[in-house]
């Protein structure tokens, strides 16, 4: 047989139907969301396939992301060698400014069929995994709140033991009332954190932390705006509870300023903020050499990204304060593989098969999906 070859990519937008609502400090999600699916295709039969999750209040659109992969990388993919991931990446990185969820679909697709190609899991081409099940940490973010206590205490039966109240989106009163009743009604063994994404008021934050430090949460993530950095800094040192940067963080050279400006304890990684496996391990290494562990976040992800990041995750040692990896089990409506991501007692699975290690029902796809270009 020849060289392997890219001969097609198609994309699909989708609009994830949702089981539940979600509320942010940075923003909500109801009814629906939209996302993107992405098939590259090889004259070897082997197909890889991706995943883009973007949110247009944290990251970008899936609009946008679509359109940059079909005018904009699928021409650098077309009759390349898949398997040569780290090349095509730079020459993408190079012809398209941003875009991070779109180059995260596009890097997982080829990982995929590099590693169909030499029947090894993702995980394997990243250097092998140091962990097979990944801890399970699941958002309490209903704007009924009552609802997701119900939800948490079933959880809790199942195994769960982290969970991490979004705040900042109501008022500071209700936020307290929350974190009280959590810490009352779930057992005391449970590892509780709190997530402002980007919800407080800079002037006013340590104030409203000190109360919150009342409740032990493991900790507590990005109070203030992405940009506030010198806020972090201050909130990181006034606050005995180790602060996590998420939005402040997208890329390694972000990386490096949280190093350098002390602005977090910890950080949470994503393949959809930093455009990749690769890049997101950048992150990882970075932080680790600061003595920073990290958490593994996610967006609004079906099965493909989960499973991208379940491998990135079994194969980056300091990735070690569990994951967000249930969104496409209990928050998105339809399921596009024909195995779901399993969830052991409390722990998720990373999947064990060849390249994600996940099979594709194309028709649950074309069932979602709003717009098509190959």
């Amino acid at each position: 047989m020849g060289e392997l070859r890219i001969t097609g990519v198609t994309v699909d937008v989708v609009r994830w139907p949702l089981k539940m609502r979600r509320r942010h400090g940075v923003g909500d999600i109801d009814q629906s969301l939209p996302g993107v699916i992405v098939k590259i295709s090889t004259n070897a039969d082997i197909c890889g396939w991706g995943e883009a999750a973007p949110w247009s209040v944290f990251t970008g659109t899936a609009e946008a992301n679509a359109s940059g992969i079909h005018q904009y990388m699928r021409p650098i993919l077309m009759g390349a060698d898949p398997r040569k991931v780290c090349a095509l990446m730079r020459q993408i990185e190079k012809t398209l400014v941003g875009h991070t969820e779109g180059k995260a679909a596009v890097e997982m697709a080829l990982f995929d069929i590099a590693g169909k190609h030499l029947n090894v899991p993702v995980a394997q081409l990243l250097g092998g995994d140091c962990r097979s099940h990944v801890p399970l940490s699941v958002s309490i973010a209903n704007p009924d709140f009552e609802e997701d206590l119900q939800f948490a205490k079933r959880l809790v039966a199942q195994g769960v033991n982290i969970f991490k109240l979004k705040t900042g989106f109501s008022t500071h009163k209700e936020d307290l009332r929350r974190l009280g009743l959590l810490r009352a009604e779930l057992p005391a063994s449970v590892d509780l954190r709190v997530d402002y994404n980007q919800g407080l008021a800079a002037w006013d934050a340590i104030r409203h932390l000190r109360d919150v430090e009342a409740f032990h949460p493991t900790f507590i993530e990005q109070p203030v705006r992405r940009d506030e950095r010198a806020a972090m800094a201050a909130i990181a040192k006034a606050i005995d509870t180790p602060i996590m940067a998420d939005e402040s963080v997208f890329s390694p050279a972000e990386a490096i300023d949280m190093v350098r400006g002390e602005i977090a304890d910890l950080v949470s990684i994503k393949i959809m903020k930093s455009g990749g496996i690769a890049r997101a391990r950048e992150i990882a290494a970075i932080a680790e050499a600061a003595a920073i562990t990290a958490y593994g976040g996610t967006m609004f992800e079906g099965g493909l990204a989960i499973a991208a990041g379940l491998h990135m995750v079994a194969a980056t040692p300091n990735i070690a304060l569990g994951a967000e990896f249930y969104t496409s089990t209990w928050v998105l409506g339809v399921e596009i593989l024909k195995t779901p991501i399993r969830i052991d007692n409390g722990q998720t699975r990373v999947p064990t098969g060849a390249g994600l290690g996940v099979e594709v029902d194309e028709g649950a796809v074309r069932e979602i999906s709003t717009a098509h270009y190959e």
